[in-house]
């Protein structure tokens, strides 16, 4: 392309992923500081809210909240048991409070650990919790994004292939037009899919993107839902499969100069490695599939 990266989207990181070992106010410091960042997805700062919030209004930056972190082998938003799916709603009022303090103006989640037999009842219980927490939000002009991982490999999600995600999000567009899907390149190996056939499943309702990379052949090193570099021994994803990643999202139309959508690096270490060297390898792969893609 010839045009900047900028001009289409806010590229982003997330701060936790990237300094996985970095005091948070240092590296958020160092998000704030780099010019080549125009988002930062963060999880909150607990008793330095404020200080966080100061550079954060200083550094332009976009700023989006995940509250996976929230949830992850702590509480289940689609838990059959209802106080412990109450749980999980209460902690995401809480993630949509803390992110409005912060400047951000949604917050993405994921779905819980499911079993067969009692899918359909899980189903209902997330719709349950996902609509208390857009109503919730939608009084503080927030929105909600649901990220979809896999299904049965790693996190083991409800939420889930593409077409159960695009049921899902058209169930709840029926009822809330502030939710949407957060899709990553990273998890597409994990479910067993292609970007052309995520994008196009989910085309009506995504509303934010992250990119990586995924091990998924069993026995290797990083097997998973563990966000290795680019381009990882026995991994699935490098410059190609960026470069397709985005040619799908051009010839989709999420090109958008006016409202540029957010996409952000989800990429983190391995044991040894040095956070400042993935990341600079994370933002090569990008500049190079930039350069690839055709105009």
């Amino acid at each position: 392309m010839k045009d900047s990266i900028q001009k289409y989207f806010k590229v982003g990181t997330i701060q936790w992923m990237s300094y996985p070992k970095r005091d948070a106010m240092e590296s958020l410091k160092a998000i704030c500081k780099d010019p080549y960042f125009d988002a930062i997805e963060l999880r909150g700062y607990g008793e330095d809210n404020a200080a966080a919030k100061a550079l954060l209004d200083q550094s332009h930056l976009k700023v989006c909240y995940g509250a996976q972190p929230r949830l992850i082998g702590k509480c289940n938003p689609n838990a059959i048991d209802e106080d412990e799916r109450k749980k999980a709603e209460t902690t995401l009022m809480e993630a949509i409070d803390e992110a409005e303090y912060l400047g951000a103006e949604a917050i993405a989640f994921l779905s819980g650990k499911w079993h067969e037999e009692t899918k359909e009842d899980a189903y209902k219980q997330l719709l349950k919790t996902t609509r208390n927490v857009c109503s919730y939000a939608a009084g503080k002009g927030m929105s909600v994004e649901l990220e979809v991982f896999d299904f049965d490999m790693d996190k083991a999600s409800l939420i889930g292939p593409a077409p159960l995600a695009a049921r899902f999000a058209a169930d709840m567009r029926t009822t809330h037009n502030n939710f949407g899907l957060l899709v990553d390149l990273s998890h597409f190996p994990t479910t067993y899919e292609t970007s052309q056939f995520v994008i196009r499943t989910l085309r009506p309702y995504i509303t934010h993107f992250h990119f990586g990379n995924a091990v998924v052949k069993p026995g290797c090193e990083a097997y998973g839902d563990k966000h290795p570099r680019m381009g990882y021994p026995d991994s699935a994803n490098d410059t190609e499969e960026l470069v397709d990643f985005l040619r799908v999202l051009k010839e989709e139309g999420f090109f958008c100069v006016e409202q540029p959508y957010v996409l952000s690096m989800e990429v983190t270490l391995r044991p040894g490695e040095d956070e400042d060297i993935v990341l600079a390898n994370t933002k090569r792969v990008l500049n190079r599939a930039w350069a690839l893609l055709e105009d």
